[in-house]
């Protein structure tokens, strides 16, 4: 029986190998990291130590010069945009400044991804903004509002919430708290981590800031001058003997 080992957890995401350079210049040299199945992997690092590329390459925005990518089973290098369409469907992004569209409403931030996968019935589309509005702690009014007129903190709901829209398996965040205060950056880590508790998702977390990413995440993974230097549980990231990620550690606690 093939699913016999399915309550086994399994690899969602796996980066084998992944190279990049940029006018060469070597960002990602021999990037390794398997991310299981409904798992937060927390990525550290940083600044420009290529966290925000590495996790562009999980949904084929960026493409390795070497290496694999697996997604879902499917391995991403040489697929089309056509192709990776379906697959940007099921692994979403928020991204750093939650690129939400000023033009839109938050409604038409929401319904925006919901119609461009093609669903047609107004009824449906608008319950399922009701429903992300619902998942991330805003009430139905906000969707009548314009972007600039919400705070950071709600302004990152939302984008959370457009992330949520098609029901994804995995979430990709890209520092998701930059530029917010401690304390909203306190609620939206505790968000972060109650929807992938209720929701199941895999998620990979691209951040510097250590006290969040023990909020958000299971397991940990430190990017140094293109590589993954270290990756382990909290626990053993509290107990490394890596200079590097004590360092780390020593700075946020």
């Amino acid at each position: 029986m093939e699913h016999d080992n399915n309550h086994r957890p399994h690899s969602f995401i796996s980066l084998r190998g992944i190279e990049k350079s940029f006018a060469g210049k070597p960002v990602l040299r021999g990037i390794d990291l398997e991310v299981m199945e409904g798992e937060t992997m927390v990525v550290l690092g940083g600044s420009g130590e290529g966290k925000s590329v590495l996790l562009r390459h999980i949904n084929g925005l960026e493409r390795p010069d070497a290496g694999e990518v697996y997604a879902d089973g499917k391995r991403l290098n040489g697929l089309s945009e056509d192709e990776l369409f379906p697959i940007r469907r099921d692994i979403a992004m928020v991204f750093q400044l939650g690129a939400l569209f000023d033009s839109l409403t938050v409604f038409g931030n929401l319904s925006y991804p919901i119609r461009e996968h093609g669903e047609r019935d107004e009824t449906r589309i608008r319950n399922r903004v009701r429903a992300v509005l619902e998942m991330v702690e805003l009430k139905e009014e906000v969707a009548q509002q314009f972007p600039s007129e919400l705070s950071g903190g709600m302004q990152k709901r939302v984008a959370l919430a457009r992330a949520l829209a098609l029901e994804p398996k995995a979430v990709l965040y890209d520092e998701p708290t930059t530029g917010l205060d401690p304390l909203v950056t306190h609620k939206i880590n505790l968000l972060i981590r109650n929807l992938q508790t209720r929701l199941g998702f895999t998620s990979v977390v691209v951040t510097h800031d250590l006290k969040s990413a023990f909020v958000v995440g299971d397991r940990f993974a430190l990017l140094d001058h293109g590589r993954i230097r270290f990756s382990g549980t909290a626990e053993e990231v509290r107990s490394t003997k890596d200079e590097l990620m004590r360092e780390f550690i020593e700075a946020a606690l």
